[in-house]
């Protein structure tokens, strides 16, 4: 694997993304992808991860939600598949396509990582619970999990919010320093705006 491999991808996946993707994803959408993509080269950077590996994880967090070109259950598995079909004819070494595809099942809700790798892209993928955009991006997913019927009104939502954010862990020591009390303080406004 290297970096021209990866620009090569990035420029086709990005594509299928935008042209192949349900319209009603208004989270797990191609600013979500890029969002994965730069919180794990940056967590993987502060955790002293090698260059091939950092790599690694940018791949997987690229491939990691294009499942859902295909089908909305399993978008993990079938990420992985689109990501063997794609990296096989860029001759990617199955070693690597294996770790890829171990990356990629790590994000699936509840997350049990079981490598340093997997868990700094279960924290890249859920980076933005503790960032100060955390309510922008959160309205995303509220319109996606309305237009899917899996919310039914704002107290819902607001309670699905708060026992997701009181149950979320962060696992790599970038992550737990600079995002957990962004968690805390994101929690503490929920139960601010649940109590008005």
């Amino acid at each position: 694997m290297n970096e021209h491999i990866f620009n090569l991808l990035y420029r086709d996946v990005m594509k299928m993304l935008r042209e192949n993707l349900p319209l009603n994803l208004y989270y797990h959408c191609p600013d979500h992808t890029i969002d994965v993509i730069q919180a794990a080269e940056r967590i993987a950077s502060s955790e002293r991860v090698s260059p091939n590996d950092i790599l690694l994880i940018k791949t997987a967090a690229l491939f990691h939600d294009t499942g859902y070109v295909r089908d909305m259950r399993e978008h993990e598995k079938n990420g992985c598949d689109i990501a063997k079909e794609m990296l096989a004819p860029h001759h990617v070494d199955a070693s690597e396509i294996d770790i890829i595809c171990g990356l990629i099942m790590a994000t699936k809700v509840p997350q049990a990582p079981k490598n340093k790798l997997e868990e700094i892209i279960c924290d890249a993928d859920l980076d933005y619970l503790g960032r100060d955009d955390y309510f922008t991006i959160a309205e995303n997913l509220h319109r996606e999990f309305t237009a899917f019927d899996k919310v039914k009104n704002e107290k819902d939502w607001m309670q699905l919010q708060l026992n997701f954010l009181q149950s979320h862990r962060y696992f790599t020591h970038t992550s737990v320093q600079q995002r957990q009390p962004g968690v805390v303080e994101n929690m503490k406004k929920i139960r601010e705006a649940v109590v008005d």
